[in-house]
């Protein structure tokens, strides 16, 4: 049985996405660890369900559009020596 403060908590909406891994890629302009664009973080407490339902199904989809850093330091200091 819920008490009180868990009912005020519990809501019927679609979740966030948000994995508190909060960076803007500044190539593809979408948060690395969601993958929305900052209008749609911004915007989420005011979309319907249909539109955060929408977003959400284009998240995975996004990952692609982020370029990972490749070699880091290590290749930098190989090519330096190389």
């Amino acid at each position: 049985m819920m008490d009180d403060a868990d009912k005020v908590w519990s809501r019927d909406e679609v979740a966030s996405p948000c994995v508190r891994i909060c960076v803007v890629h500044p190539e593809a302009r979408i948060c690395i660890g969601c993958h929305r664009t900052p209008e749609e973080i911004a915007g989420w407490s005011k979309m319907s369900d249909a539109d955060r339902a929408r977003i959400n199904a284009e998240l995975p989809g996004r990952s692609g559009r982020l370029r990972k850093r490749r070699g880091g330091r290590s290749a930098r200091m190989a090519d330096r020596d190389g």
